[in-house]
């Protein structure tokens, strides 16, 4: 396995690849690498000649006061964990080299990022696909793998891949959970022992959404009603969104059907954790 750190070698490197017939497979990170990131790096070694993993902890995604600083950083220890499942390079650049001096060019996709996340920190999507398609057009995928976990993120990139004709195919993969239920997140470090406890309540207002939504209920606001007070029991928990949207176009629902996702961003104590669910069963 290689580190590549300078943007110009990484696209010779990808170019001379593509030349060669070999089929890139790509998963973009910020590190500190878990399950769900090497459930990510499997699929990709089994669909592609070339597995290619960036670690770059983006700027421009974190607003004023977010954890850009804190946020967990160790690339020898994401190293020993990507070679082990078979990764062939890491592309780690620096952020001098991605946003050089003088920097003034953004991506921004409309509509769907202006609701959940989009709505609580400003900016964050132009960061997120500004840099998406930075590394898209660095290492020149052919296929590319992202988690549900982060669903408004990869309906954003799914959009922005359509429409700008970038010619990679976007996977999203399944949430990768702990045993206890808890969606795996970089973030997860953050908490402490009872807090870690108190994080529980995601996945089981997810399951209990899903209880109600299984055995007919079709409300979304008596549904949202009976998890919002599941939440609000815990000490530390406080709700930035919990919404029940169309799973394609992310437009809150009134009635459930065979797309309603159901999204939570919840704040235990200091940490934002994300997690999501359809409500029906698929198919």
């Amino acid at each position: 396995m290689k580190i590549i750190r300078s943007v110009s070698e990484m696209q010779q490197r990808c170019l001379a690849a593509r030349e060669a017939g070999q089929r890139i497979a790509f998963v973009p990170t910020m590190g500190w690498l878990h399950e769900g990131h090497l459930s990510l790096l499997r699929e990709g070694r089994e669909r592609g000649d070339l597995l290619v993993l960036s670690i770059f902890v983006n700027p421009t995604q974190f607003g004023q006061g977010e954890d850009f600083e804190s946020y967990p950083r160790d690339l020898s220890r994401d190293a020993a964990l990507a070679e082990a499942v078979g990764t062939d390079i890491i592309f780690a650049p620096e952020a001098v080299d991605m946003y050089p001096r003088g920097y003034a060019s953004y991506v921004d996709v409309e509509g769907l990022t202006e609701v959940l996340c989009g709505a609580s920190r400003p900016g964050h999507f132009r960061g997120v696909t500004t840099v998406v398609t930075k590394l898209f057009t660095i290492v020149q995928p052919h296929i590319a793998f992202f988690g549900r976990k982060d669903f408004q993120q990869l309906a954003v990139i799914r959009r922005m891949t359509l429409d700008l004709n970038l010619p990679v195919e976007v996977v999203g993969m399944p949430i990768i959970r702990e045993a206890d239920g808890l969606a795996m997140s970089s973030r997860n470090v953050y908490l402490s022992d009872d807090q870690r406890r108190q994080a529980l309540v995601l996945s089981r207002s997810i399951a209990e959404a899903k209880r109600l939504a299984a055995g007919g209920e079709r409300d979304v606001a008596a549904i949202l009603a009976g998890i919002e007070e599941m939440i609000r029991v815990e000490p530390e928990a406080r709700i930035d969104y919990l919404q029940i949207c169309h799973q394609y176009t992310l437009a809150q629902q009134q009635r459930i059907d065979a797309d309603s996702v159901l999204l939570l961003a919840v704040f235990i104590g200091a940490t934002r954790l994300i997690d999501n669910s359809l409500l029906l069963p698929e198919g």
